[in-house]
């Protein structure tokens, strides 16, 4: 059975979990989708940029370069504008678009229309007998998505993401491929020459990114990296109260807003991952952390 990112077949509505009719289903699915997520946590704390601190600009070229390059295959968003039109109109859009994101880099907020997420379930199996048995597909506004490679190409020149040699996830002309090679019985490592490997240790961390505090551990990692106070606050802002609903067909959950690390379906996601594992690192030299994408 295949669906699409924008629909759920029939089927999928008439399924239901322990007696939930389907009206309470999308709620119960975004209940357990946000349940890493902590009312009481204290809120995340700004940083005060040093005086004269110029806030990042985006050109007028770089916006339209990026709506350009939309794929226009990709589902919408919550504001159902879809990337056919962001791709037809890049250039009767270029002047607005870019002054909002110049607008929201000096204010160093994130509208909340450009953070709202809608969640999308998708049966792992054919008998569904748990909530975890739905596989979430998050749809965030494309516009957003364009926004986001824009601040993350400049992240990218501020910041060396490629300091660590074996990490071979979200980097470019990386790959799982590569990963094996280096781990493969004909890697050339020296410590497979010298007969010090020993069997590799698999740790997942599908669920890391969801913890209470990590987008105020990941903006104080980036102050360390060298990104300015006005950016760091802009990627708190992106993290934090981020609306989120669940959409079963045409039956949607009641919003709720979380603020647990970064969503799927964002752009930056991988980015700031990355940034926030860099500095894990081996005790012994004999260990090596090779970082792969599953």
């Amino acid at each position: 059975m295949i669906f699409s990112g924008s629909d759920v077949t029939q089927e999928v509505m008439s399924l239901s979990y322990h007696g939930l009719t389907q009206p309470s289903l999308p709620d119960a699915l975004n209940n357990f989708y946000a349940r890493f997520d902590d009312p009481n946590t204290s809120p995340s704390t700004r940083f005060i940029p040093p005086p004269g601190e110029e806030p990042l600009r985006v050109t007028a070229a770089e916006v339209r370069r990026t709506l350009q390059r939309i794929n226009p295959r990709k589902a919408a968003g919550p504001d159902n504008i879809s990337g056919r039109v962001l791709k037809g109109c890049a250039y009767q859009l270029t002047e607005v678009l870019t002054d909002i994101f110049n607008t929201s880099l000096q204010q160093a907020v994130v509208p909340t229309c450009l953070k709202t997420a809608t969640i999308i379930p998708i049966p792992k199996t054919p008998t569904v007998t748990g909530l975890n048995d739905y596989r979430p597909v998050a749809l965030t506004p494309i516009v957003m998505k364009c926004f986001e490679r824009l601040v993350m190409a400049h992240i990218k020149d501020c910041i060396d993401v490629t300091v660590d040699p074996h990490q071979y996830a979200y980097r470019k002309n990386r790959s799982t491929e590569g990963r094996h090679f280096f781990c493969g019985p004909h890697s050339p490592h020296p410590l497979r020459e010298q007969r010090l490997l020993c069997p590799p240790a698999l740790c997942g961390f599908h669920l890391s990114f969801q913890h209470n505090h990590i987008p105020q551990t990941l903006v104080q990692k980036l102050t360390t990296l060298g990104l300015s106070f006005t950016l760091c606050n802009w990627v708190l802002d992106f993290l934090t109260d981020r609306p989120q609903s669940v959409r079963i067909h045409d039956v949607s959950s009641s919003s709720i807003s979380l603020s647990t690390g970064s969503p799927q379906g964002c752009v930056l996601s991988p980015l700031l991952f990355t940034l926030l594992t860099y500095d894990c690192s081996a005790i012994h030299p004999s260990c090596l952390i090779v970082e792969v994408r599953g």
